[in-house]
């Protein structure tokens, strides 16, 4: 979804989210997050803006899955999470309002949403509010268009077809992307110890065809373009995803980005 704007998604998309986007990308980025975060076996676990649970459920894998909450705005996409793994609690709720106790989760994730949110440095505040003292924040951010080979010049091939109105809804995914803005963040939220590292995951696709149907088809982006601009944009991504094809077309495309880890102090 776009910075202040909430998209209630259809059942097929959530599905569709969880077929696609899940195995291509965020399954992985979901094991390095759990594992930054440091999870073990007996916490409790908190996944903001969870989707369909991916990091949840990696989560549950390492501490007991009944520790473990999702939070998401959508219902569909917690009706699928619901559906991949029980045992987890699945909670509808805003990540600037979690509806979740005080203090009352060793851990909080955030994989890939936090530049969604109207108020990150808000929707902060609320994770460090739902930690326990000396708990763990911690959140998964792709980095700056800029900084991704792949990415940035596949943006700037949709903006060129579909306006500026693609480029600016395309520009939210990278708009938590510059390193220290995330320190600031995390420091305005009263989280300390804050470590970054900056990683790049591969996200996998069969073709530059499906690239696009799941980064442009799949998305709330889809209902502003015309056929012809579908058409002229799968058109161009052969060239511009070249690169990056295998043998028989397979697409290993990088993706490069941040965990952030912050702790909330112990009071004294």
């Amino acid at each position: 979804m776009a910075s202040g704007e909430t998209f209630q998604l259809e059942m097929a998309a959530a599905e569709a989210y969880e077929a696609r986007f899940v195995p291509a990308m965020f399954a992985e980025w979901a094991r390095a997050l759990v594992a930054a975060a440091g999870v073990a076996p007996g916490q409790r676990v908190l996944d903001v803006a969870c989707g369909t649970g991916i990091a949840a459920r990696t989560a549950g894998g390492i501490t007991d899955p009944a520790k473990v909450t999702g939070v998401d705005i959508n219902e569909a996409m917690l009706a699928v999470a619901a559906r991949v793994q029980s045992g987890i609690t699945w909670l509808q709720g805003d990540a600037a309002a979690l509806p979740v106790p005080d203090g009352s989760f060793d851990t909080v994730l955030c994989q890939m949403s936090l530049m969604f949110f109207a108020d990150p440095v808000a929707a902060l505040r609320e994770m460090r509010r739902a930690t326990a003292e000396g708990g763990t924040v911690a959140v998964a951010v792709p980095g700056r268009l800029s900084d991704q080979p792949a990415y940035g010049p596949f943006v700037d091939l949709v903006a060129r077809h579909a306006g500026p109105e693609a480029m600016s809804l395309l520009g939210v995914y990278w708009a938590c992307g510059e390193s220290a803005d995330l320190r600031r963040m995390f420091d305005a939220a009263g989280l300390s110890e804050v470590d970054l590292r900056t990683r790049t995951g591969t996200a996998r696709y069969a073709s530059a065809d499906d690239f696009v149907e799941v980064e442009v088809e799949g998305t709330p982006l889809a209902d502003r373009l015309s056929t012809e601009q579908v058409v002229d944009i799968r058109e161009g991504a052969g060239s511009v995803l070249a690169r990056f094809a295998a043998d028989g077309g397979a697409l290993a495309v990088p993706l490069q980005g941040h965990i952030v880890i912050g702790r909330k102090a112990t009071a004294r």
